[in-house]
């Protein structure tokens, strides 16, 4: 047994305890816990809880490698991912925290007056989040797998059984607070790294502003080599696939289940705001350095790797090569390694990192533990908007409208435990890169929630037939492209099935927009509640005026 294993094990097994103490000590013991925090949490805190579920396995273990192989291109994604956090914290966030639900399906059903709309968007939930935690729970197989030196499918397993615990058991509230504590093990652990090669490198330890020299040498060796520029735009697709992708990936965003909800768990409007705010500047910090990351990553493979004898290569390609992850071939039979024969996976660069930059076993088992903080908390946030797409929309609202509090827990527990197997379970064969699947689920969500959202608060005329046909139109459409797509060979434009989600939330609505003025309008009382929601909490519409109120709840705020 090595000393790199030792300390990855004891590293790792130091913040799974913490983890877990923080879910026993945080025991959800209301359905309000377990939903929403108890609507109690700072807007700080919730801003690192939101940066944790945010920051998932693709953000820290893919995004990086997604830049480096791809370029500019791979900006989409920061930019898409970033910018969709502006249009959730300033056209949705606020109102839907005002309306006063546990879930984003409960506000469409309550929205829209409309069982049957709820039930839709309870099964879409499931199925983004299904999709979106497959990603995650694969991410978490990657990295045991290389850390502790097992299979990646004992890896996967092994991260199922801990977020199923602590899952379960802490609830909202539980997860809230483990997801801070999360946040500052990525955190961390994403930037110690990335600092360091930026010393080495550049004599600079701030790789947000001294990556740019790395920039240009890599455009000379890029013209040395006689291939494309690393900084050149479109060369990995057409430029509508780029703004495809990027429009995905924002309203993705904005329309994400266990993203939204974690605005429900701040007391006012006001707080949610703040959360939002708060959540962009711990983001930034891992979204800046994603692309110093992808520049001086590239820069040591084509200085240090390529061009290097192939019985001559760095030690740390031997452990990568063995993992399928990295190929070195020498093809031409030259014994020299050139840069068109390396092949790397997007998925290990920046786990690879503290190797690539020499940086010694502990940061090496502290990137493992981040990497796994980064899979857990989001595949945490995943499983509670599972759960409580089972047992508050579907069994409470719809089965079993008498279910006492302790019942209700009971589901939601077991559901959570249910869901966490199953999605385990494909997790162990995932039908694509980390990165890929994560598309899909927010491509799912832009042609589905997005659309319902946004006219469900800016749109009084939208009603209960507008949103159904809506939903139904984007999903079919969001998943007909993608399959289409990957399997057809068949696109618009050149948008690939990553970007589907733009056909999918143009086509909802416009459907919904069509069927809302084909069909009756919502009640005067319904549309009112619409045009409340855009009013700051003292603040309340009524009548067809603008009244204050003396309390800092307004009347549907409450349930």
């Amino acid at each position: 047994m090595d000393v790199q294993f030792i300390v990855s094990f004891a590293l790792i097994a130091a913040t799974f305890g913490l983890y877990i103490g923080i879910a026993i000590y945080n025991k959800a013991k209301a359905t309000s816990d377990f939903y929403v925090a108890g609507r109690g949490v700072p807007p700080v805190f919730n801003g690192m809880a939101i940066g944790a579920d945010w920051m998932s396995a693709a953000s820290f273990i893919g995004m990086a490698g997604t830049v480096m192989v791809l370029g500019y291109d791979g900006l989409a994604y920061i930019m898409g991912w970033t910018g969709g956090y502006l249009l959730l914290t300033f056209l949705l966030a606020p109102q839907l925290r005002k309306y006063g639900r546990y879930t984003v399906p409960e506000f469409i059903g309550d929205r829209y007056r409309s069982d049957t709309a709820r039930l839709i968007a309870a099964v879409a939930t499931i199925i983004i989040s299904f999709t979106y935690s497959v990603g995650q729970l694969s991410g978490s197989g990657v990295v045991i797998g290389r850390l502790l030196e097992v299979n990646a499918a004992i890896g996967t397993l092994i991260g199922v059984v801990l977020i199923a615990f602590y899952s379960a058991l802490g609830g909202m509230k539980g997860i809230t607070w483990t997801q801070v504590a999360q946040y500052i093990v990525l955190i961390t652990a994403y930037l110690i790294p990335v600092i360091f090669m930026a010393l080495q490198l550049t004599g600079n330890p701030m790789p947000w502003v001294s990556y740019g020299q790395v920039i240009d040498e890599l455009r000379v060796l890029d013209q040395e080599l006689g291939i494309t520029e690393y900084v050149v735009p479109f060369t990995e697709g057409t430029k509508w696939q780029f703004l495809a992708l990027m429009f995905t990936l924002m309203a993705g965003t904005a329309g994400l289940p266990h993203v939204i909800v974690r605005f429900y768990t701040v007391s006012t409007m006001k707080a949610a705001r703040w959360s939002g705010a708060w959540a962009l500047l711990f983001i930034g910090l891992l979204y800046l350095s994603a692309p110093a990351y992808a520049a001086f990553s590239r820069f040591i493979l084509m200085t240090q790797v390529a061009g290097s004898a192939i019985n001559d290569l760095p030690t740390w390609t031997a452990s990568w090569v063995d993992t399928g992850l990295l190929s070195v071939a020498d093809t031409d039979g030259d014994g020299v390694l050139q840069w068109q024969e390396i092949v790397i996976s997007n998925d290990i660069v920046v786990m690879a990192t503290p190797e690539i930059a020499n940086l010694g076993i502990f940061v090496i088992g502290l990137m493992a533990a981040g990497a796994m903080a980064a899979a857990l908390s989001t595949a945490g946030g995943l499983m509670i908007a599972i759960s409580a797409a089972l047992s508050h929309d579907i069994y409470y609202r719809s089965i079993n409208p008498n279910a006492s509090e302790k019942k209700r827990l009971l589901v939601g527990r077991w559901s959570i435990v249910l869901a966490t197997v199953i999605a385990g379970l494909i997790a162990l064969n995932p039908p694509g890169a980390i990165t890929q699947i994560v598309a899909w689920a927010f491509a799912l969500a832009s042609g589905s929630f997005f659309p319902a959202l946004l006219l469900g608060v800016w749109w009084k005329r939208s009603n209960g037939p507008g949103v159904i046909a809506g939903m139904i139109v984007g999903l079919s459409v969001t998943l007909g492209y993608i399959f289409a797509a990957k399997y057809g060979g068949f696109t618009v434009l050149g948008i690939i099935d990553t970007g589907a989600g733009v056909f999918g939330a143009a086509a909802a609505i416009l459907t919904n927009i069509i069927v809302s003025l084909a069909t009756k309008e919502p009640t005067r009382e319904a549309q009112e509640e619409v045009i409340d929601l855009r009013y700051p909490e003292q603040m309340t519409y009524r009548d067809g005026e603008v009244w204050m109120d003396d309390s800092q709840d307004v009347p549907n705020s409450t349930k």
